[in-house]
């Protein structure tokens, strides 16, 4: 069986106001593994450990099962994107994306070679001269992991790469850096708060005060959450206390409040937290005939705005359901409406108190 690529064992460190304690992880070669976490939870101090930029206070790191205690920074074969990118200002884009490879003495024609190459790839050649105060986000963005790639790590670390980029930017960024994780089999490790950059990866680690609290898929993560401080932080807003009242071939009968839900559980009984993501109930003025499980009548309590195209509509039974603005004025939902709130069974998870 192959070796984990990165290992965490029980890792604690300190610095500053961030504090990591007992932290422990696997990742796997060329997988995209995001840490997920709100500002102040020690996610860049994570990456700055893995990157052997501080001493940690207890515990070991190992890339493919080799101890990096007395391995330095420049030996681990490793890229890494600040949030802020950290450019030299006194130097040119081509400048600043050779850098890596001036310091490692690299030949003259192999270091003009290697940087023209990346600079074609992620389409910033003709950039080449300009200076970092004269670039767009986009373009900073691009030149900073060009110059991270150049070197040819094995590993590349992402501090909030695309938290400064405009939606447009942001978008083209995330294209960008998924290719190259595809075309280079590129191990990537990326902090964010970001929850629908979060999703891309192919797991996530939530970590909350500088421990991680949940490890899994984007799927688990965010549908199945281990508490309802991990729900909230991932944006369920559903979350209600309830009993089992029945349980039949898997499927659960649930009361909460007045209303009665049915959802996959392997509990029989006794009383369970109840988490539903928001956009996954759908409404409809006459009950719809689909396969949805679960149809609640009910009326619209409140109706607003989340963004230009995202409402929130909430329900006198408590229900939040989120709708796209089109839903809304081709339903013509309005405050006091009587509707339907239908979801999936499969669309619940249960937790037992």
């Amino acid at each position: 069986m192959d070796l984990p690529i990165i290992e965490l064992k029980n890792i604690s460190a300190d610095f500053g106001n961030f504090k990591l304690e007992n932290i422990s992880l696997s990742i796997k070669e060329k997988e995209y593994f995001v840490i997920l976490g709100p500002t102040g939870a020690g996610k860049t101090l994570l990456l700055e450990l893995i990157a052997g930029f501080h001493k940690l206070k207890k515990g070991k790191i190992l890339f493919n099962g080799n101890d990096m205690s007395k391995i330095r920074s420049y030996e681990r074969n490793i890229g890494f994107v600040y949030q802020d990118y950290s450019l030299f200002p006194h130097m040119d884009v081509e400048s600043n994306i050779s850098f890596g490879l001036e310091i490692r003495k690299i030949k003259r024609e192999e270091i003009n070679d290697r940087t023209k190459e990346i600079m074609q790839k992620l389409g910033i050649i003709h950039i080449k001269d300009r200076y970092p105060n004269t670039l767009s986000g986009g373009e900073q963005q691009k030149t900073a992991l060009a110059r991270a790639l150049i070197t040819n790590p094995r590993i590349l670390l992402l501090d909030e790469p695309f938290s400064a980029l405009d939606p447009v930017a942001k978008k083209a960024a995330i294209k960008v850096v998924k290719l190259i994780h595809e075309q280079d089999d590129l191990t990537i490790i990326k902090v964010t708060h970001n929850q629908d950059e979060a999703i891309l990866g192919d797991r996530i680690s939530l970590i909350m005060n500088g421990k991680i609290v949940d490890t899994g898929t984007p799927k688990s993560i965010f549908n199945h959450p281990k508490s309802v401080s991990n729900a909230k932080f991932v944006g369920i807003e559903n979350i209600f206390e309830g009993i089992i009242i029945n349980n039949n071939e898997g499927i659960a009968e649930v009361k909460f409040d007045d209303n009665i839900i049915y959802c996959l559980s392997e509990f029989n009984s006794g009383k369970v937290t109840i988490f539903i993501r928001p956009e996954n109930i759908v409404l409809s003025k006459s009950l719809l005939k689909s396969s949805m499980r679960n149809n609640l009548k009910t009326n619209i309590k409140e109706i607003f705005s989340i963004s230009k195209e995202l409402i929130q509509v909430t329900m006198s039974n408590g229900l939040i359901s989120y709708i796209t603005s089109n839903a809304k004025e081709d339903l013509n939902l309005n405050k006091g409406d009587q509707i339907y709130a239908s979801f999936k069974a499969t669309g619940i998870s249960l937790k037992k108190l």
